[in-house]
């Protein structure tokens, strides 16, 4: 008999990719190369940043939480991935269900309160360039990312222990880890209410800092446009560009992701977007940040050339 209730079982079910078992070892090699790969270049663009005195401004400030964060974020899910592949179906414990749903929340608001930070920090730098240094000082930035922090926090508590008090008529848990919607698939009786606590989470946590993110971007657009310089104005565009890459990346497949009912619940296309956001968005991040920005790059070539110097 399956306990209906979570509080009468200890254990969950990942499936994981179980209906490509034939495929197992070639993902394994996969995943871990994209987890290495991710962890190496959001560790190096961390370390230039900090290394090199001419980056410490604000913009690179958040750049350097944004690569601590995806790093944090990955960390959460490819492991369990991982062991999924290595051994097919894997039991994780009610705690460890609940503590990989908490970190999971926490460290992907925060990530989306981070980008609406940094485009307010294009916003300012653009539409205000001569108070750019007094309005974004160091508390001012310090504080912007304690309130991205904050806001994960309380998203990712208040949603986990909603969840994690609800009467569950399942186990199996059809995902490769403790993902909002196929644990609602597992929930006993109506739901609806459970879907309208996703939604309004969605809500604040996606669409509240992406219309942040759009205020910003029309002030700096209408800004841009006024400038007379064609080569001021591609200068310009040229710092945000990798921003609004970051950000259409990102917000696209979570949006798609939660920003819909249950009924349109489709396991294998979720897995799909799960892995887009979860694990290669932190990948092609710092790709996206270094091969668009001159600054970082002539860093890297600078710390490449010390390093050769040194090994000679």
């Amino acid at each position: 008999m399956i306990p209906t209730n979570l509080s009468e079982v200890s254990e969950f079910t990942l499936l994981g990719f179980s209906e490509v078992s034939h495929l197992h070892h070639l993902l394994f090699v996969v995943f871990f190369s994209l987890y290495i790969l991710t962890l190496m270049a959001n560790t190096v663009i961390a370390l230039i940043i900090n290394c090199d005195n001419t980056l410490h401004t604000p913009m690179y400030f958040f750049l350097t939480q944004l690569s601590c964060l995806d790093i944090c974020y990955l960390s959460v899910i490819v492991p369990k991935i991982l062991e999924n592949l290595m051994v097919g179906t894997v039991g994780i414990s009610r705690t460890g269900c609940a503590m990989q749903m908490f970190f999971f929340l926490f460290f992907g608001v925060a990530e989306c309160f981070l980008l609406a930070a940094m485009s307010f920090d294009r916003y300012v730098a653009i539409c205000y360039p001569l108070h750019y240094t007094i309005i974004m000082n160091s508390r001012v930035c310090k504080g912007l990312v304690a309130g991205t922090y904050i806001c994960g926090t309380a998203v990712g508590l208040v949603h986990t222990v909603i969840t994690f008090n609800l009467p569950f008529c399942g186990l199996a848990i059809n995902h490769f880890f403790c993902e909002i919607q196929p644990l609602l698939e597992l929930l006993c009786g109506n739901t609806s209410p459970s879907e309208i606590q996703v939604i309004v989470v969605a809500v604040f946590a996606i669409v509240a800092p992406f219309l942040l993110i759009i205020y910003s971007y029309i002030h700096i657009i209408s800004t841009v446009l006024k400038i007379s310089s064609t080569e001021s104005q591609q200068k310009a565009f040229s710092t945000c560009s990798s921003h609004l890459l970051v950000v259409t990346l990102f917000y696209g497949t979570a949006s798609s992701m939660y920003l819909r009912p249950k009924s349109s619940y489709s396991a294998s296309v979720d897995k799909l977007l799960s892995l887009s956001y979860s694990v290669v968005t932190p990948l092609l991040n710092p790709i996206i940040y270094c091969l668009r920005n001159k600054e970082v790059k002539g860093a890297l070539r600078k710390r490449w050339r010390n390093l050769n110097f040194v090994w000679k």
